[in-house]
């Protein structure tokens, strides 16, 4: 598998062939002032790694709250505070 490497300035001006690239099986990372900012997959790719970056993303989440809560434990809501609110929203089963 191929990761190509171009500017966002590229990925502007030749979109189709991007697309083309990545149809074909490339990766490829988009680049904004030197840096990485986006990459850009084959959709087949996505679907398969979708839970897995939604899964990255809750422990990102989860890792600020608990960074938040560390510096002051005061901020906590208690458990069945918290379990009473997601049976009401129906996202956890009494």
């Amino acid at each position: 598998m191929v990761t190509k490497i171009i500017s966002s300035d590229q990925a502007r001006t030749a979109w189709r062939n991007l697309l083309d690239s990545v149809i074909a099986g490339d990766n490829v990372l988009i680049e904004r002032y030197g840096k990485p900012a986006a990459a850009v997959i084959p959709y087949q790719d996505f679907l398969e790694a979708a839970e897995f970056l939604q899964d990255l993303r809750d422990t990102r989440e989860a890792q600020v709250a608990l960074e938040a809560w560390r510096r002051d434990p005061s901020e906590a809501q208690p458990w069945e505070e918290v379990k009473e609110e997601l049976i009401a929203e129906g996202l956890l089963d009494e």
